[in-house]
């Protein structure tokens, strides 16, 4: 009989600059161990190198698999209206389960809880499944670390994330920086580019250190 397990997590929810991505992974419990031995854990414990190692192996024995960009406007754009990160993501969590949910067998999901409250954060996730006959569904701290399956999904995302930063790093430059808000030369990039890229898609405009940034831009063309 065929045991299938569904982890899913995100990487870049924090950063000001760039997309936050959330990927789901489906394995065969009969690989777990496989994945175990080869390395596969939370994709903060590992280097670049091994996460992307990693990574071709998990799309490898993956039953199936699905990555969703958020970019930053859709993040902007809903905070504005009223939505929460942590209900953006559970929206977005959602989604990739409809989307691989297309089979009867019985699936044990597992999902890296942004929240502190797992149970409110797990019930607003499952108004918005389509189907819950056949699954069990556990919103966890610390999923990536405690399950292979939503390390496997914490590394699918990290790696999308790393190849999306690449990109704008292409186009901006290495000043860009990683994009979160602690990072000196994310501040710096911030500093000078936080109105001259506003319609970049390129921000999340709702984060208090881009509009810190921009009233430190004003108050320098004032003076």
């Amino acid at each position: 009989m065929v045991e299938l397990l569904f982890g899913i997590d995100d990487a870049g929810r924090g950063p000001v600059i760039g997309p936050m991505i959330l990927a789901g992974c489906i394995i065969d419990k009969k690989y777990e161990a496989e994945l175990k031995e080869a390395g596969v854990k939370d994709s903060k414990l590992l280097t670049q190198k091994k996460r992307e190692e990693l990574e071709t192996k998990i799309k490898e024995v993956a039953h199936s698999y699905s990555v969703k960009i958020t970019m930053p406007d859709t993040i902007t754009d809903t905070n504005l209206a009223g939505l929460k990160l942590n209900e953006l993501e559970a929206l977005e969590c959602a989604k990739i389960i409809n989307e691989l949910n297309v089979i009867p067998d019985k699936m044990f999901v597992v999902l890296d809880c942004p929240s502190p409250n797992l149970e409110a954060w797990g019930n607003y996730l499952k108004i918005h499944v389509k189907k819950l006959d056949n699954l069990t569904i556990s919103s966890e701290h610390k999923a990536d670390f405690n399950h292979i399956s939503a390390g496997c999904a914490s590394i699918l995302a990290k790696c999308e994330r790393e190849r999306q930063m690449d990109k704008l790093k292409d186009e901006y430059g290495e000043g860009i920086g990683s994009g979160y808000p602690g990072d000196p030369k994310t501040k710096a990039f911030l500093a000078k580019y936080a109105k001259k890229y506003a319609d970049r898609n390129l921000f999340r405009k709702t984060w208090a250190t881009y509009i810190r940034a921009v009233e430190g831009e004003n108050q320098a063309t004032l003076f």
